[in-house]
């Protein structure tokens, strides 16, 4: 019967909206969509392999039982016992998905989780991959939808075919989990939901359909009353958190969902006059917001703050609760406490009232005439307030200070450079041991943050250093965004990192008793001393710790017998050296030695190469806010500018890299790390706050500086002053991964392809350069 009902509505509804009484779908509305989370994805892989698993137990039974045989039957003897956890670590390992039943096959549903830096990582454990095909080029499933506001981050999203396709989970977004629906539905039935089954006709002027998580449950003649109890049951903790009910005046539906996969956010109650009870609360979709005072009051926040209350107790107190992208349709949520009141009333000719409908912020000017008298204007209240706007970014984009005051694109580039940054990325980073690890020597809290950074800890675990910076244009060696570096500053530590590699060796064990052996160094003839191959080796035959390291020297002296497969008779196996060698454009120093084992119980020998190398020509730099270079120039102390204090810029940045970018949040960190240094304290830019100009310029101008932070500065090279004021003070910049050492490659002769007798490709392989 719901089935049919359900088509019926169908049906229906096509043909109101083929008449234009109703309007198509968004099938991009964050409300029509479900999140996939790694546990039901895991559930539905493991469903899938016991169903396989019981299937060829079956068809094993089937073929063995009607046989006559000597001994009992033996189930435990026949079955497969490594089906299901070989396919769920092969599923795992490559990242490829096949479930049968749903005719599903995916790839890249797992991935590596990468420890580039601190950041990479939260960033990776945060996002959100659509199932949509990246070549296709189609601009609806990639633009910002406004249902996307407070759930996910609108600038932290890749460039290239992934763009849009990819994102990243707000601040304080929560996916829900399935809840039990049977409560619920017996709830519903109570509180005077008429079932469908009962009805003669669904349709009536009168009556709302209800749905409870897509399937129709029945009628209900008065949905104000429905709606607003189940609410008030939700916010003193009678009904789970995460349960959803919201109305469409269009289709005359009430909609209740406790389905998982959904976007929640927080929000905080405001108190006053309930919407839901207004009579006309289903047909006026936008509402003026008048006086309201939120429940949440600052005493409240005190005893959050002293550990007398939890969030779980705002919860049950019913003075926060989570609202679902549908539910925020029937709500007026407002930015801040500022936005529930009038905020201006001009008598002589116009008032102003500032609205907030929808998380839309409007403006209506009403004329009056003087002579006249001010009519009544009849308010209603708001619901919600937001707990703090901005929540409404994700973990990347909540390090960029100022965001507010910069072009969009520039945050999203800083969104995938920051992952890109060097700095550190645990507290145990020392003791592991990882393919490729990168850490900045000197990482350094910033001088401006921002409240994420703090909820996220990122100063505990930084990636960047506070550079004095001067824009300004000094020689020709800073053009396309080239950076001028000062020797001193790099010499003194500036920019300095260790990269860190592994090198495994595996000693194996093989059927015919033999095994892989490490054979001590060999020595010269004359000297008796290890040959220049084997200078790093210890008396074992393993590199010694504490020990640098050339190109084509020997780690691992390893030997392996040239009989595996046969057994050898009484005479002892001949073995061959298949040694592990060091091979990278510059020397590394052996940071550690571990000797185990794997799990086919082979000997595993792991080595931790570090390589500390200092900022050179052609290393990338970042400020948190898109604007990226390169190294240009190193210059002597002696050569660089200087002010009246005697202090010289750590980078020379040039000025056309502002009015294109148009980067203010950059002018503003700037200043504010200026006043910070100077005062001895931090200052925030966080997003939509922060602290502002006019604040840091007293500052400034309290402790004898230039009211906008700029200085006088003089020449290293003539000794002149210049002729204009350089902007000139702090700012964060991160080291970037891609160094010129990595990517540095050429040669004359070398390898060829056996097939082809070209050179081979690439320079992992030393391969030839095309022209």
């Amino acid at each position: 019967t719901h089935q049919a009902v359900y088509l019926a509505l169908m049906i229906r509804r096509i043909i109101l909206t083929q008449l234009g009484f109703l309007e198509v779908d968004d099938r991009d509305y964050y409300g029509n969509k479900r999140m996939e989370l790694a546990g039901g994805l895991i559930s539905l892989l493991f469903e899938d392999l016991f169903k396989r698993f019981n299937s060829e137990l079956k068809k094993i039974a089937d073929l063995t039982i009607p046989k006559p045989r000597a001994a009992q039957f033996d189930v435990v003897r026949h079955m497969r016992q490594d089906l299901i956890s070989t396919s769920l670590i092969i599923a795992i390992s490559s990242g490829n998905w096949v479930v049968k039943r749903f005719k599903m096959e995916r790839k890249g549903v797992t991935q590596v989780l990468t420890r580039l830096s601190y950041i990479s990582a939260l960033g990776m454990m945060t996002r959100i991959a659509s199932q949509f095909e990246k070549t296709r080029k189609v601009s609806g499933p990639r633009s910002l939808q406004p249902s996307q506001w407070g759930m996910l981050c609108p600038s932290d999203t890749p460039e290239g075919e992934a763009c849009g396709l990819v994102k990243n989970l707000a601040l304080m977004t929560h996916i829900t989990v399935d809840v039990d629906e049977a409560p619920t539905a017996r709830l519903l039935y109570n509180l005077g939901v008429e079932d469908v089954y009962m009805l003669s006709e669904i349709h009536s002027p009168l009556s709302y359909i209800v749905f409870l998580n897509g399937l129709v449950l029945g009628v209900v003649r008065d949905p104000r009353h429905l709606v607003s109890t189940l609410r008030l049951m939700r916010r003193h903790g009678y009904l789970n958190d995460f349960i959803s009910v919201c109305t469409n005046r269009a289709h005359r539906t009430v909609y209740v969902s406790s389905d998982g996969g959904r976007f929640a956010s927080w929000l905080v109650v405001v108190s006053g006059e309930n919407n839901t009870n207004s009579k006309n609360s289903f047909r006026r979709p936008y509402i003026i917001v008048s006086k309201g005072k939120p429940l949440v009051t600052s005493q409240h926040i005190e005893e959050l703050k002293r550990g007398l209350r939890s969030f779980e107790d705002f919860l049950r107190a019913g003075l926060v609760e989570f609202l679902d992208v549908n539910e925020e349709n029937d709500c007026f949520v407002a930015l801040d406490e500022g936005n529930l009141t009038i905020w201006c009333l001009d008598w002589n000719c116009r008032a102003t009232v500032r609205c907030v409908a929808g998380k839309h912020l409007v403006s209506f000017n009403f004329a009056l005439k003087p002579r006249l008298n001010l009519p009544p204007i009849i308010l209603r209240k708001t619901t919600h307030l937001e707990i703090e706007p901005f929540t409404l970014l994700g973990v990347c984009a909540g390090l960029i200070p100022y965001p507010h005051h910069n072009q969009s694109p520039r945050n999203t580039y800083q969104c995938a450079m920051g992952k890109q940054a060097m700095g550190t990325i645990g507290y145990n980073q020392q003791q592991r041991i990882d393919t490729l690890m990168y850490l900045l020597v000197y990482p350094q809290a910033p001088l401006v943050k921002s409240r994420t950074i703090e909820l996220i800890n990122f100063e505990k675990l930084p990636a960047g250093q506070n550079a004095i910076i001067a824009v300004m244009s000094y020689s020709g060696y800073d053009i396309e965004d080239a950076l001028v570096l000062n020797k001193a500053s790099v010499d003194r530590g500036y920019g300095r990192c260790l990269v860190y590699r592994n090198q495994k060796c595996i000693l194996k064990r093989y059927a015919n008793q033999t095994f892989d052996k490490v054979m001590g160094p060999a020595l010269d003839a004359e000297t008796r001393q290890p040959i220049w191959r084997h200078k790093a080796l210890d008396a074992d035959g393993i590199v010694m710790p504490g020990v640098q390291v050339e190109s084509k020297q020997i780690l691992v002296n390893k030997a392996c017998p040239l009989q595996t497969a046969v057994p050898s008779k009484d005479q002892a196996p001949s073995y061959q050296e298949t040694p592990v060698s060091y091979r990278a454009p510059i020397p590394s120093t052996i940071e550690k030695v571990m000797v185990s084992s794997n799990n086919e119980e082979s000997s595993l020998i792991k080595i931790l190469l570090r390589q500390t190398r200092r900022p050179e020509l052609g290393d990338k730099f970042s400020s948190r806010h898109g604007q990226k270079g390169v190294t240009g120039l190193i210059v002597p102390q002696a050569d660089m500018p200087f002010n009246q204090d005697g202090i010289c810029p750590d980078v020379i940045m040039n000025p056309h890299g502002y009015p294109s970018r148009m980067t203010v949040g950059k002018l503003l960190e700037l200043m504010g790390s200026k006043a910070g240094a100077i005062e001895g304290k931090f200052h925030y830019g966080t997003a939509f706050g922060g602290d502002k100009v006019d604040d840091l310029s007293q500052v400034l101008t309290d402790h004898g500086y230039n009211y906008v932070g700029k200085d006088c500065l003089t020449s290293g090279i003539t000794g002149e002053s210049f002729e204009a004021y350089i902007y000139q003070g702090p700012v964060y910049y991160q080291k970037l991964k891609h160094m010129v050492v990595d990517k540095m490659h050429a040669r004359a002769r070398g390898p060829r392809a056996v097939l082809t007798r070209q050179p081979t490709e690439g320079r992992s392989h030393d391969g030839g350069l095309r022209l």
